[in-house]
């Protein structure tokens, strides 16, 4: 994976091939997303606003021909949390800013996407129909409620600013791997927010999941920044004990596969806010922690 960044620093020629390369494809359109932002971080708001340009083009094209508007989506959005990166120097709140990429990307899907969004619905309804017939096998009828268009907007809001997220990350991982080695890794474990903050993207979640199921899918949505602050207090945790990326693979198996584990993390989170537990361990306001401090 360095090798895409070292290649794409070489020239503005190489970063746009790469860019445009992958940008109308739904399979790669990520490692153009996280180029973008890695040019962005590094040579500044115009040179990322240049590739973006060129990578609109063949998403632009797959958006009319297919109706996926899903890289188009996470090219902008990623370049937005770029821009926000690159002129606040704040990680937290670049990803703060998620939110936004993630409502912004659901109501443009529900305002414009109408037909797409109708496809999705029948291709859950017929994955639903086929998961009833299977467990009503030899026992009473199974129904399963069926998702509306509403329901896949958010979810795929939702998803647009996670990947928005993860792409940046990349990219940040790209420049510090290239000109500051190790400096992604300890900015990413002191991923945390205010007590402020960290209520009121909790309340905002609580607020919509209130709404009916409906509006549960755009909830998650209001907690993605949460959801990376948790999942960077426990890289801070494992760093601090010890213990090795083997635990961390565990972990995320776990994280992926369990949702309890993500409900978990995000109040570890708003734990955090307000009782910063780095700074518990360590006994060091404001700093990273590392192995062999005391409790």
């Amino acid at each position: 994976m360095k090798a895409i960044a070292e290649f794409a620093m070489r020239g503005r020629f190489q970063a746009l091939l790469l860019t445009v390369a992958g940008s109308g494809s739904i399979l790669f359109c990520w490692i153009s997303a996280a180029i973008l932002a890695l040019v962005t971080l590094r040579k500044g708001v115009g040179a990322g606003a240049q590739l973006l340009l060129w990578a609109l083009l063949p998403s632009g094209v797959l958006l009319y021909t297919v109706g996926d508007s899903g890289p188009l989506s996470l090219l902008v959005g990623t370049a937005a949390l770029a821009v926000v990166l690159r002129i606040s120097v704040s990680l937290p709140l670049a990803v703060l800013a998620s939110i936004a990429v993630g409502v912004i990307s659901g109501l443009a899907l529900m305002s414009f996407g109408g037909q797409y969004l109708e496809q999705m619905v029948a291709l859950f309804g017929e994955f639903l129909a086929s998961m009833e017939q299977q467990l009503s096998q030899g026992g009473e009828p199974v129904e399963l409620a069926r998702p509306t268009a509403a329901q896949i907007a958010g979810m795929m809001g939702a998803g647009t600013g996670a990947t928005a997220v993860l792409c940046l990350m990349l990219g940040r991982y790209w420049q510090a791997a290239l000109y500051n080695p190790g400096g992604f890794s300890s900015e990413f474990r002191l991923l945390r927010y205010t007590p402020a903050v960290a209520t009121a993207m909790a309340m905002a979640a609580v607020a919509l999941s209130a709404l009916g199921m409906e509006y549960r899918t755009w909830a998650v949505i209001a907690l993605l920044p949460l959801s990376f602050a948790g999942l960077a207090l426990v890289h801070a945790r494992v760093h601090w004990k010890g213990q090795g990326t083997g635990w961390l693979v565990g972990f995320y198996l776990a994280w992926l596969l369990l949702d309890p584990i993500k409900l978990m993390v995000v109040f570890a989170a708003i734990a955090d806010s307000w009782f910063n537990f780095r700074q518990r361990w360590t006994g060091k306001p404001g700093q990273d922690v590392s192995p062999g401090d005391d409790e």
